[in-house]
């Protein structure tokens, strides 16, 4: 009877652990997206820096750096439950053999209770003859330092 509700305790322990994990990674995400809306709104409006592209493939997103130095901009000065603000950094894509059109790509992070929960969401806006179409994904791993 003992061993049982040693094992149940044990059980209930790691169950509560992984809801608080769960909600934790929850808070980030809405952070991250929350960021993502807001950096799209201050690019409309002018008063968000945009980075400059990069040649070939390298993005300043892909360097941890960007968001850890002067380069990523906070859209709000803290998020309700989460360690630190969510950050975003934009930055112009040139688009080969379309001159007029007028891309950007916005990497979101946002924070959980704990500093070290992250979530990152990126959205894609393209601007051509009055039109914009946007595609978002989640990007899996985070930027690693170099």
């Amino acid at each position: 009877m003992l061993v049982t509700s040693a094992a149940w305790l044990e059980i209930s322990i790691a169950q509560t652990r992984l809801a608080a994990n769960v909600h934790d990674h929850i808070r980030a995400t809405q952070a991250a997206d929350g960021a993502l809306r807001l950096c799209a709104e201050a690019l409309r409006a002018g008063v968000a820096p945009v980075l400059p592209a990069l040649s070939g493939e390298r993005a300043h997103w892909k360097e941890i750096a960007t968001f850890e130095e002067a380069g990523a901009y906070e859209p709000v000065p803290s998020w309700t439950g989460s360690a630190k603000p969510p950050q975003c950094v934009i930055e112009a894509i040139s688009i080969a053999g379309r001159p007029d059109a007028s891309a950007y790509c916005i990497t979101a992070r946002g924070f959980g209770a704990k500093a070290s929960t992250e979530a990152w969401l990126q959205l894609m806006l393209v601007s051509e003859e009055g039109r914009e179409r946007r595609a978002w994904r989640r990007i899996v791993a985070a930027p690693v330092p170099r």
